[in-house]
């Protein structure tokens, strides 16, 4: 038998469709670029910001953050794609002016790019 349907052979149909707060959203990815932010309507009427693009992260070194440039995306490991199309996400390895650095955050959710210093430049 045909997935999606039943012994008979009728359509399985849904109960009914998803309501607004159900539906998800197109995907947005962080390239590496100028900065670009948009605001979103959320429920209950809040904003949320989110990143288009971007190049300065917030690099952890030692205890205190400075805001570097970014250079290029290294590696992805969630996706190799990834990161050829410079697109960043967490888990990202960038490579930034003091060095390589990985992202901890989220930033197609966050408006900001946050990293922790793997390595110093000497």
């Amino acid at each position: 038998m045909k997935t999606g349907r039943k012994i008979t052979g009728g359509k399985y149909r849904p109960l009914r469709k998803k309501k607004k707060y159900e539906r998800s959203r197109n995907a947005r990815l962080v390239k590496l670029g100028n900065i670009k932010k948009k605001q979103l309507r959320i429920r209950s009427g809040d904003r949320k910001t989110v990143l288009l693009s971007c190049d300065v992260a917030n690099v952890q070194v030692g205890k205190k953050y400075k805001k570097i440039k970014i250079k290029n995306v290294l590696e992805t490991p969630s996706n190799k794609f990834l990161a050829r199309q410079n697109i960043i996400t967490k888990g990202s390895i960038i490579e930034t002016e003091l060095g390589k650095a990985k992202v901890t955050n989220r930033p197609s959710q966050e408006g900001q790019i946050n990293a922790v210093l793997l390595e110093e430049k000497k």
